[in-house]
């Protein structure tokens, strides 16, 4: 039986960052980490963008270099999953090997992707996006000449991947079953804003539009048949229906949670000595007034790394960061600050005909988030706002000539 200090479950942005804040803070104990990936920490974000357009290699994706983990003294045990916990006995069983003990466990283990459950789902040619295998799998069919492309789902990594496809020359299809994009995290101008856009560069964009199955020869892919009985061949189907977070064994043992694993205000689980970090820590959150929520983003994963590394080593913080965002489709950079969910104005600042503008999010008059489109200074000017739960007029708020630092 093996052992160690601290054990991080998963090594995505989370838990490599609560590694490295651990060594940073003085932390001087064994660090274990733990993860299904075979390849060491890395950046996920890219995988849609830089890495699948082929304009950034995987080393550049590296978190850090190769050889940092061992110079750190910090152990990286690689394509292995943790199948059970016992909190009693601080102990993992894994998926192979002898079973790990702890001192104290952060679980940064994440989501898995959602996958579809019609049939023909399990034909080869249907591809997630979560991380690099399922990247590289994709990149395989299209070097084999795959061009008729199907993306199902409108969010984030559906646009990010539409967008990267179509400059291959694919024929691209994109099916959000909602009558918008973006429809769970930006209001009605951003989502009419992004439909024209990806149709200007060639994408069938179809809303309220389901898919029924995915059609094949017995092995791959061939088409795919809509909610509506319609059926568009294609050779490639990308899925970006959203993430299922990995907390079965979490769960199991007894955590508090339904929508991830529930987490206080120093990220403590309900289970002894047992943190949890990111993608699948459901949290009360002041930017969300008090309601509990799943934040899917590397701020959100970095700073929540960084607070239990501190508490870890004695300086406990309650978390209450800003949440941001940003995607990159095309030429286009959204940067959002703050949550927008439950908004009842949205004021729009300058003209997205020009493809730099922005869109403030305000309930009772308060401003509760910005989206911006190539347009930083209000991206960065609107994170105050949304901080210091600013009191704004809509009809300042409209005007592109005032800037959004003035209106404090």
């Amino acid at each position: 039986m093996s052992n160690a200090d601290i054990v991080i479950v998963g090594t995505g942005h989370g838990g490599a960052q609560a590694a490295i804040s651990l060594r940073q803070n003085g932390f001087a104990g064994s660090i274990l980490m733990i993860s299904r990936d075979v390849v060491p920490p890395y950046e996920r974000p890219p995988l849609s963008k830089e890495y699948l357009a082929g304009d950034k290699p995987f080393e550049r994706l590296l978190i850090r270099p190769e050889s940092f983990w061992a110079e750190k003294d910090i152990t990286l045990m690689l394509g292995t999953s943790v199948t059970q916990v016992d909190p009693a006995a601080r102990q993992l069983t894994l998926s192979h090997g002898d079973p790990v003990t702890y001192g104290t466990l952060i679980w940064a283990a994440g989501g898995d992707a959602r996958r579809l459950s019609c049939a023909g789902a399990e034909l080869a040619g249907v591809h997630a996006v979560r991380d690099k295998a399922d990247v590289d799998a994709m990149m395989a069919d299209l070097a084999g000449g795959a061009r008729r492309v199907v993306v199902v789902g409108g969010g984030y990594i559906g646009l990010e991947a539409a967008a990267v496809l179509s400059k291959f020359d694919c024929q691209v299809t994109l099916l959000e079953t909602l009558p918008r994009l973006l429809a769970r995290v930006a209001g009605e101008a951003l989502s009419d804003f992004f439909a024209s856009e990806h149709r200007a560069h060639g994408v069938d964009v179809r809303l309220s539009c389901g898919l029924d199955s995915i059609l094949g020869d017995g092995t791959r892919v061939t088409g795919v048949k809509l909610d509506n009985g319609d059926e568009l061949p294609c050779d490639l189907v990308v899925v970006g229906i959203g993430i299922v977070p990995a907390v079965a064994p979490l769960i199991s043992a007894g955590a508090a949670g339904s929508n991830g694993v529930d987490v206080d205000e120093f990220c403590r689980t309900s289970l002894p000595h047992i943190y949890a970090i990111g993608d699948c820590a459901a949290h009360a959150n002041s930017y969300a007034e008090g309601a509990v929520v799943r934040l899917e983003s590397v701020q959100n994963a970095h700073d929540m790394a960084s607070l239990v590394a501190k508490a870890i080593c004695g300086d406990a913080k309650p978390y209450d960061a800003l949440p941001w965002f940003w995607s990159n489709q095309y030429d286009l950079r959204l940067q959002t600050a703050g949550l927008s969910t439950g908004h009842d104005t949205a004021v729009q600042r300058g003209d997205p005909a020009t493809r730099s503008f922005s869109v403030v999010y305000c309930k009772a008059g308060r401003v509760i988030a910005v989206d911006a489109v190539n347009a930083m200074k209000d991206y960065v000017q609107g994170q105050k706002l949304v901080k210091a739960r600013a009191v704004v007029d809509a009809s300042l708020l409209a005007d592109a000539g005032v800037p959004l630092k003035d209106m404090l």
